[in-house]
């Protein structure tokens, strides 16, 4: 069963209540919403989305007991603004957004999100769309491999990784490219990870294009929120957590015209207040209970 990560510190920064709107736009395992949905009874209401078909149906299911309040959709995150705002949804009282993996999808080998469980590498989120990891490693060259590796998944060695990749092509399994991960990167010699941890990591950013639909959803999601809404973000590496650190400052900031630098320059007021300066991170307690809550960090904002 999925663990939801920084439960408690999540619904203290949402802080949802009886007739609030409130957005889960990375629905998952539902555990989120189903906090937000109890803690926002009686009449509170959640749009819960996911890109993955199959979490949104178990989340239907789940959910199923707080009926019309509780509405899921399949979107991407960037597609979640205008989507909250053509449901009625908007301006909203707080919006999660969880960009960890969830239980379900690692530990279930016919999606190829990890190489732990053999199955077909595929990692798309969507699996009616787009093309799989197979089909990326197979259309690319060395350049581009070894660009995604080292932009994505901060891979030491790219190139040299990517070459191997390329030469084995075709790969059809997850295990197929971890064996050849393992064999490139010697592993087990000094190593804390399997290096086929971040090449993994790598690939299914880039399948996904996930990054490029952070940075595009956090602006729109700022402007549905309410005044005093809340935006709480959970990132579990440094790629994303940079993102959303940056978004956040700039959001934050009152910005005044140079003058002499251009005649159409306008103020930029200040659209968000930084909630926590550093990123909430879990217990011991719950790392001990959860270990995939060890990397999480989570970000807050309120609209001004």
């Amino acid at each position: 069963m999925h663990i939801p990560v920084l439960f408690d510190e999540v619904m203290q920064a949402l802080q949802p209540r009886s007739g609030g709107r409130y957005l889960d736009a990375t629905l998952g395992g539902a555990g989120h919403s189903e906090g937000i949905l109890k803690l926002s009874s009686p009449d509170g209401r959640l749009l819960s989305t996911d890109a993955d078909a199959s979490a949104v149906s178990a989340g239907q299911t789940r959910l199923a007991v707080y009926g019309e309040r509780a509405v899921q959709r399949q979107a991407w995150l960037d597609e979640t603004p205008q989507l909250a705002q053509q449901l009625g949804f908007t301006p909203m009282d707080g919006v999660l957004i969880d960009l960890g993996l969830s239980s379900n999808q690692l530990d279930n080998g016919e999606r190829g999100f990890s190489f732990m469980r053999a199955g077909p590498l595929d990692m798309r989120f969507d699996q009616t769309r787009g093309q799989s990891a197979a089909q990326l490693i197979e259309h690319s060259d060395v350049e581009g491999l070894s660009m995604i590796l080292r932009e994505y998944g901060e891979v030491n060695n790219a190139r040299r990784v990517a070459e191997a990749i390329w030469l084995a092509r075709p790969l059809r399994t997850t295990t197929e490219l971890r064996d050849v991960v393992a064999k490139i990167a010697h592993v087990g010699r000094h190593t804390r990870i399997h290096p086929a941890t971040q090449v993994f990591q790598a690939l299914r950013t880039a399948v996904n294009d996930e990054l490029r639909r952070v940075a595009d959803a956090l602006p729109g999601l700022i402007d549905a929120l309410a005044p005093g809404g809340r935006l709480a973000v959970i990132t579990f590496h440094s790629l994303e957590d940079r993102i959303v650190k940056n978004v956040f400052r700039d959001e934050s900031k009152d910005m005044t015209p140079v003058p002499g630098f251009g005649d159409n320059q306008v103020t930029k007021v200040a659209r968000v207040q930084i909630i926590n300066k550093d990123p909430i991170t879990a217990s011991a307690a719950e790392i001990a209970a959860n270990p995939r809550a060890r990397s999480a960090k989570l970000r807050v904002v309120a609209r001004r």
